[in-house]
């Protein structure tokens, strides 16, 4: 499956993220809290490409469609727990 995703950066660490689904335009909320990304090793990475990898792996999980309004990197992690190993791979950051 491959989605397009367009991310903006909307406040400080809150990203709009929309991409096209089912002919709808689907728009979320991402949040990332610098803490949590300290926890898991990321402090140092680019927001946006986080975010762009997070929609990614989310993707895979479940339809763009029925992505939440507000995403929070946490409530990601809460769900898969693989999150965070596969976020770092993404980002070659491992």
């Amino acid at each position: 499956m491959d989605n397009t995703f367009r991310i903006e950066l909307v406040n400080d660490n809150e990203y709009a993220v929309r991409s096209e689904s089912e002919g709808q335009l689907v728009e979320s909320l991402f949040r990332t809290d610098p803490d949590y990304l300290e926890t898991i090793g990321l402090a140092e990475a680019d927001g946006n490409r986080v975010v762009e990898e997070t929609a990614r792996f989310l993707a895979e999980h479940q339809p763009v469609i029925d992505f939440p309004p507000v995403v929070d990197l946490e409530d990601i992690a809460a769900a898969y727990e693989d999150y965070p190993q596969k976020l770092r791979n993404r980002l070659g950051m491992e």
